[in-house]
């Protein structure tokens, strides 16, 4: 949630920042109802500071044996006045918080134009595209032929975008998320387990409601919601608390995560790219204003060297305004190369979300030496989602036999298994 102060202070900056996402936000509406509130507010505060003083004027004349009735009823009036004015006042604040909660994050100025995923800006590449001397084939088919991944029994059990592991499948993405939940502690994360059910207020903490909220799969009659991704967990663990720990503060979990992907039909409809069930390891960190940046940074080598101890080709790119999500105020894209698509697929975001996220989850600190709380900024990122990890595996390792080499860091994590 944007600070209702920046918009009253700099409607235009922070239209043109809007802007830069391609959003177009009408702010008027924030600015009418924020002056409305205030003008009501300022009405309630003058009569309440006349009602203190006809209060202590009764006191007065009271003492001095004087008749106090006028400004008893006087105090009545006010009184009756100060409720109908509370009561006019919270619709209009209930409103405009309701409209705030829409309105998304602005980018950070470093954040390049754009449109589309198009205008993004890569920034580096780490190994080399495989060449193969045989025609290689596709995740989906490598892995049904090799009978560690089923799709048909998948879909039979719960439907599209589902899938079953067997085998080496199962033991390659175990594998995977103890390897990745290490790689994560070994860099000062803290390791969590953590619900994947959750209630309302988390998914509005952390900014997947109200817009996301048919990408979402809602448990009733118990009123709960599957997790899209271990961020909302994690990000809410201080909700509408004070974090007394010094920061930064980095968390990690293993979940799976889930994801109706309302709206995304005919995309990546066959293999592990679209689930609407996937393993992912979440980072998150929580930290003070002026380290956010520098945070972002370390966290998306925190991501890539991931990708590097598994030997993976990939590019990392910086999204343009156009292609950012909802909170998102600078986000970096890892691209693992797959050779079915020719090209370089999204395998973790990790993303600066500035004090959006705190602001909405009333999540602060105290900086060291103030008496005042602040808001912390809050970040996270994928390290990695494991379905596209084995995808890229099987792809970028098929040997001419059919099978699949094992990454070498991953072959302890396996029984010592070298191929698949």
């Amino acid at each position: 949630m944007l600070d209702i102060r920046r918009i009253r202070q700099e409607p235009e900056v922070v239209a043109q920042l809007l802007a830069k996402k391609h959003v177009h936000v009408d702010l008027d509406i924030v600015k009418r109802l924020d002056a409305k509130k205030r003008e009501i507010t300022l009405e309630i505060e003058r009569l309440k500071a006349r009602r203190n003083q006809a209060s202590e004027e009764v006191s007065q004349r009271k003492k001095r044996g004087e008749d106090a009735s006028d400004l008893i009823a006087e105090t009545r009036r006010v009184g009756e006045q100060i409720k109908e004015l509370e009561a006019s006042v919270a619709p209009i604040d209930q409103e405009l918080q309701d409209f705030l909660l829409t309105v998304p994050n602005t980018p950070l100025p470093q954040v390049p134009d754009g449109e589309s995923a198009d205008d993004n800006v890569e920034i580096h590449k780490f190994g080399h595209v495989p060449h193969f001397s045989f025609r290689a084939k596709a995740h989906w088919d490598i892995g049904e032929n090799l009978g560690i991944i089923d799709f048909e029994r998948a879909r039979k059990i719960s439907g599209s975008r589902f899938n079953v592991l067997a085998g080496m499948g199962a033991r390659l993405s175990r594998a995977l998320i103890n390897f990745m939940l290490d790689h994560a502690r070994n860099r000062g994360y803290m390791e969590m387990a953590t619900p994947y059910l959750v209630n309302e207020a988390s998914m509005f903490g952390t900014g997947q409601f109200p817009k996301f909220v048919e990408d979402v799969f809602h448990v009733v009659p118990h009123d709960y919601y599957l997790i899209p991704t271990a961020e909302v967990p994690l990000t809410n663990l201080f909700r509408d608390e004070i974090i007394q720990d010094a920061l930064p503060l980095k968390f990690t979990a293993y979940t799976a995560s889930f994801r109706a992907e309302a709206g995304a039909a005919g995309r990546d409809t066959r293999g592990l790219i679209r689930q609407h069930q996937f393993d992912k390891v979440e980072l998150v960190r929580f930290e003070e204003p002026n380290n956010s940046q520098a945070a972002l940074e370390e966290m998306l080598r925190d991501a890539e060297t991931v990708l590097e101890d598994l030997n993976l080709p990939y590019r990392t790119v910086m999204l343009c305004g156009g292609d950012m999500g909802f909170g998102q105020a600078l986000t970096y894209d890892i691209e693992v190369w797959m050779p079915s698509y020719g090209k370089y697929v999204e395998i973790s975001s990790v993303s600066n979300m500035t004090d959006f996220q705190a602001r909405r989850a009333n999540i602060r600190y105290r900086p060291k030496g103030a008496k005042k709380t602040e808001l912390v900024h809050t970040l996270n990122g994928s390290a990695l989602a494991v379905g596209r990890t084995i995808a890229a595996i099987l792809e970028n390792y098929q040997l001419p036999n059919g099978h699949v080499q094992v990454p070498d860091v991953l072959v302890p994590y396996l029984g010592g298994d070298e191929q698949i």
